[in-house]
Formats: C-alpha cells, structure tokens, sequence
C-alpha cells in the first residue's frame, strides 16, 4: 500500500465537501492550493475562498498563487514533497505542476465525461433536459477535461431538480467518489480508460449575458428548462416592460400552463395572485423573480407592492 502526501486543489463550496471528505478518511493533506482573497460585497472587502475558510479551520497548509507558472510557486510545491494531487472546480493547471507527483494529478468532474466538458457542466446538463448526468474522476492531460477516466458515478435528474439541488446531489456523490478514487491510486489498483476522441455534442459553455437570456418565442419546456438550469446562479434575465418603462430581471422558479391563448407573446397577465406570461401553447406562471436593487421573492409578495399595468410584458 503507498504511502500517500496529498495536495488538495479547488475553491469553491462544491471543493469543500471533497476536502472534508479526505480529511474525515485520515489522508495526510500537505498542502492546499486554493485561488487568491477577492474584493466582494459592497464594502469591497477581500473575501477567502470557501476552500481557504475550510482549510483554516483544520489548520492546513494553504498557497494561494497568482501565477501557477512562477518559479517560486513551483519551488513551495515541490518543499510539500506531495506526491498525488487532487484537483475539484479549480483553474486550468500547466504541465510543468500537474507532472510534478510521483503518483499523478487528478480531477473530479460534474458530469460524465466526454459529455459536457467545460466551465459549466451542472447548468446545461438542466438546460438541455438531461434525464441523468453524474460524476467523473479522471487523470489530466494537457487539454481541458480529456484525460483517461479512472470512475464515474451517473446522478439522476429530477423534473424538480435546479442547478442547485443538482449541484449539491453531484458535490456529494463526487466527495465519496474522489475517495474510491484515492483508494485505488493508494492501492495502486486504477485502471483507466480512454475517453472517445473526435467531435463531442454536449459541451458545457460558459455562461455568459447572451445564452442566460431567457427567449419567450420558444416552447415553454425550453424556457422553463433555461431558468431552473441557471437557477440559483447565475440566474437566467430577461427584461420587464411595465409603464412604459424597462428594467431587467431575473426569474428564479417558474411552472407551466399548457392551454391555447390568443395574447402576445411574453404578456403579463395577473390573475389569482399569479403572474401568468403568455408563450407558446400555454401560459409560464412566475413563482420567484427578483427586481433591480430588491431581493428575490415570490410572486405573492411582490404583487402586495409592486402594480403590473395594462402594457406589462417580458421581452
């Protein structure tokens, strides 16, 4: 059985679990690399990483590079004398650092591999109404999530499940499958396999201002989809017109009414304490929105102080 020195790479709240989960099985964590402090809030004061918080709390030994080329990051790595890292939702590693242990360097995933490699594997596997998704351990290589796989584990996906029950399904099922993993390396019992190579469909991209935009002219399970996949972060938006005036929003939890209609697209009407926009075949009811500068509520509660005039509509 090897004798194992692990460095632990990540940053955020889906990192932890996995931490949490190595340090509760006894593994000697040598080191924890982690992102630097960043300005947050609006006193802009500098905020650690919930990977540097957990760290702290266990009195780990923390880095916290800017540049992971540096000489003298590479120096510290090396003092650590680790010799199998771990790598969870961290940053694109060179190969001068993920070839420095003696017994490799791998990555958890939140989805199976080859499916939805990229920055955002959670929200489009929701967005593209996956029926499953599930985890994957793999060794890196020099491109972005291609590395031979060493487990998998599918997760299902419910038709009540977001991005954040989804995520939270997926940190757990990936913290006991990082440990497999680092039992079989220990054991020296991996057996990898190759993943596919030619062109992949399923692509996990990042999301950005124009594919979070919610289009009320396509069917009401693709918006629907849209908004649950991207909902609590980063949220999917569109904008309210309402008074002759147009503020951006963004939607939280919405359901469906499948009845013909003859309104407009994208119509509000208020009806029963409901706010009812009218698509496709039916009508989207919003459950939960958020307004500029106010918090997210639900629908009741916004409709006891804010009025939806005649011209109201999402756009």
């Amino acid at each position: 059985m090897r004798d194992l020195r692990i460095v632990f790479m990540g940053t955020p709240d889906f990192a932890v679990e996995t931490l949490k989960n190595i340090i509760d099985h006894k593994y000697k964590v040598v080191g924890v690399i982690t992102a630097p402090d960043r300005p947050a809030g609006r006193g802009r004061k500098l905020k650690a990483s919930a990977v540097k918080e957990y760290a702290l709390s266990k009195d780990l030994k923390i880095l916290q590079p800017t540049n992971l080329k540096s000489e003298d990051f590479i120096n510290e790595l090396k003092e650590l004398q680790a010799n199998l890292f771990v790598i969870v939702a961290f940053r694109m590693l060179p190969e001068v650092v993920w070839k420095l242990p003696e017994y490799g360097t791998f990555n958890l995933h939140a989805s199976l591999l080859p499916d939805y490699r990229g920055a955002a594997p959670i929200n489009w596997a929701i967005i593209n109404d996956e029926s499953k998704t599930g985890v994957s351990t793999f060794f890196i290589d020099e491109k972005i999530d291609t590395g031979h796989i060493i487990f998998q584990k599918e997760v299902e996906i419910e038709k009540n499940d977001n991005a954040g029950t989804l995520h939270d399904k997926l940190m757990n099922t990936g913290a006991t499958l990082v440990i497999d993993t680092i039992k079989a390396i220990e054991n020296n019992t991996v057996q990898t396999t190759p993943q596919p190579k030619g062109k992949i469909t399923k692509t996990a991209y990042k999301l950005n201002r124009e594919n979070t935009k919610i289009d009320w002219n396509q069917d009401m399970e693709v918006i629907v989809n849209l908004i649950r996949g991207l909902s609590p972060y980063p949220s999917a938006w569109c904008t309210l017109l309402n008074n002759g005036i147009s503020n951006q929003i963004k939607l939280y939890d919405v359901s469906v009414v499948e009845e013909p209609n003859t309104y407009d697209i994208g119509k509000i009407i208020i009806e029963e304490n409901m706010i009812k926009v009218a698509v496709k075949n039916g009508f989207i009811i919003v459950n939960k929105l958020q307004l500029p500068g106010k918090k997210a509520m639900d629908s009741k509660s916004l409709l006891n102080g804010y009025t939806f005039y005649r011209d109201a509509k999402m756009m």
